[in-house]
């Protein structure tokens, strides 16, 4: 057995329990925590944990007078994108850049400002 073995990537946001929910209903996950550190579950265990930080200040994409630090890329299907695209929209995600004929990516803000690609695989 490894030594080291990843944990969960931790996204700090203003309110743990609101992003966890985004990302739960996104990714059809579950949730557990309180209002300080939530932890969401896939099915294979994989994990994201939301830490509440007082005073936070997002990253402003793509500038960097606040820098993103990290991003999330999630992989959808080809014929998948426009559906999955919807879904985050309709969760509160904000569409920052669009996909067009080079690029295979579409880039959004998640509510609390931390920048997530949908990729597609």
């Amino acid at each position: 057995m490894a030594l080291i073995v990843p944990g969960p990537v931790v996204l700090d946001c203003p309110d743990a329990q609101a992003l966890a929910a985004f990302y739960a209903a996104a990714l059809d996950w579950k949730v557990a925590g309180d209002d300080d550190w939530v932890v969401a579950t896939g099915p294979a265990g994989q994990q994201l944990a939301f830490q509440r930080v007082d005073g936070y200040a997002p990253p402003h994409w793509p500038g960097q007078e606040h820098p993103q630090q990290l991003h999330l890329d999630f992989d959808v299907a080809r014929d998948a994108i426009d559906e999955a695209e919807r879904r985050v929209l309709d969760l509160g995600a904000e569409l920052v850049q669009t996909d067009d004929a080079e690029r295979t990516f579409r880039v959004y803000l998640d509510p609390a400002g931390h920048p997530f690609c949908l990729c597609l695989r």
